[in-house]
């Protein structure tokens, strides 16, 4: 029988590395320190085999991403780093019990191998955010093989289960395994820095590490997924499957430094896993999913007869088991008005597929909301169609358009109250108001122009226009 000997929080910042920092990762100095202290421990640790979860690998919307060619190799040569260099045999025998595990928990997981790689036109080799970790790790200690995992981008329920799964894999096999959850907090946390600054970067930071030092894994996997985005991390993930990998272990957390210098916050942390079995250390597997099938049943509840609209159209025509929408159920607006209208389907915080019309486009407004919900579902140009086992975890919203006016400048436009729309001749490029991490009207401005494919230094019309978002 295997375990798991210990788990940590590392980040990856290449300038971290002396190849590349050339000095100034001396201003990370305690990052450094507390790298170097979690390599002792794993020398002490010894485990057989590293688990590393990247943010950086080969990244799926609806699978996680397990590396499964025979050698796992990788250098820093992308950050003129090319003689750092890691290469380790991969476990294929606890990678396939850990495949095996999730497939019994309806977890899709998919095997990276040359031939997935080529076929997905994935990036080969280990990538940064395993190799810094394991920069500091194989400085003390080498005698292990790896595992490789990408998360994928599906709920913070499966994601969690997911580790739940290695923790299962790791007890049927023979193997002792220390576990890395590779990813730096916050990218907005400076002006100066690389991303700009987001209120939501510096307490997103402090409640992350709060929560941890609280042992307060539950809320951890509960984050709330519009403060985590605009703060702009990469590591949430990769912590909801290091703690799936504790669920209903005896452990206590230890949060060893914390620095932000460069505009993007480093936090450092060991799990320390207790000798003595748990008692009464309940899974809280169950209890995720639980709260998210009462989530999903309140939102469907309460929603109002544009969302019905919308859902019961899709359902419909993937399942043909609703009752096909008629006119005379719903409000006299639906059958009265004419306007345009935006459909959006979410999965898990993440898009999957938005469709709509800036005019009218149908005889009636209750028209116009069921083709746009279709198409979004089934027609939108960016995702698959959506099949019948996404339905019940779908969250609509429906946007219905008042007429877009003109504006002079930029300055006329606030991202919170106005959508926008970028012309040129037949180019044309909009973008819905009060969304998820867009913050200024120069963000959504350049958005729109990438989608309309306007060089910003055209000469282009801007229109604003308000919308009644429906949930």
């Amino acid at each position: 029988m295997g375990k798991i000997l210990s788990a940590y929080l590392m980040p990856h910042p290449p300038i971290i590395i002396k190849e590349i920092g050339k000095g100034e990762e001396k201003k990370i100095n305690e990052t450094i320190k507390s790298m170097d202290y979690i390599a002792e421990d794993v020398r002490q640790k010894r485990p057989d085999t590293i688990i590393v979860i990247t943010p950086h690998g080969p990244v799926f919307r609806d699978a996680v991403a397990v590396s499964y060619v025979e050698h796992l190799r990788g250098t820093l040569e992308k950050f003129n780093a090319g003689g750092v260099f890691i290469a380790k045999n991969n476990n294929k025998t606890l990678v396939d019990e850990i495949i095996r595990r999730a497939g019994l928990r309806s977890i899709v997981a998919v095997k990276v191998d040359d031939l997935t790689a080529r076929e997905y036109d994935l990036e080969e080799g280990l990538d940064h955010g395993t190799i810094v970790p394991l920069y500091f790790i194989e400085e003390k200690y080498k005698a292990y093989e790896l595992i490789h995992i990408t998360y994928g981008m599906l709920s913070c329920e499966d994601l969690y289960s997911f580790g739940k799964a290695i923790q299962e894999a790791v007890a049927g096999e023979s193997f002792n395994v220390s576990i890395i959850a590779s990813g730096d907090l916050s990218h907005r946390l400076s002006e100066d820095g690389p991303y700009g600054y987001h209120p939501s970067g510096p307490a997103f930071d402090a409640k992350l590490l709060d929560l941890i030092r609280k042992k307060d894994y539950r809320s951890i996997v509960r984050f709330d997924s519009k403060e985590s985005e605009s703060a702009g991390e990469c590591g949430l993930r990769s912590i909801d499957i290091l703690l799936g990998a504790l669920d209903g272990i005896e452990n206590y957390p230890e949060v060893l430094s914390y620095q932000k210098p460069f505009g993007i916050g480093y936090g450092v942390a060991v799990f320390n896993i207790s000798r003595v079995p748990a008692e009464n250390n309940e899974s809280i597997v169950e209890t995720l999913y639980e709260e998210r099938r009462e989530y999903l049943k309140k939102r469907r509840d309460n929603e109002d007869a544009y969302v019905r609209l919308a859902r019961m159209s899709l359902e419909n025509s993937v399942i043909g088991k609703n009752k096909v929408p008629a006119p005379e159920e719903y409000p006299d607006e639906l059958t009265e008005r004419k306007a345009g209208a935006f459909v959006s389907l979410k999965i898990n915080g993440q898009l999957r597929g938005c469709i709509g019309t800036i005019s009218p486009t149908e005889e009636t407004l209750f028209d116009e909301i069921r083709e746009n919900a279709l198409k979004a579902g089934l027609e939108d140009p960016r995702f698959l169609p959506v099949d019948k086992d996404e339905l019940g975890e779908l969250e609509y919203s429906v946007d219905v358009l008042e007429k877009p006016e003109k504006v002079d400048s930029i300055e006329a436009l606030n991202p919170a109250e106005y959508g926008v729309i970028v012309e040129k001749g037949i180019r044309r490029g909009l973008l819905l108001p009060n969304l998820d991490g867009i913050d200024s009207a120069e963000e959504q401005i350049g958005i729109a122009l990438k989608k309309a494919n306007i060089n910003p230094e055209e000469d282009y019309e801007i229109s604003r226009f308000r919308v009644t978002r429906h949930y």
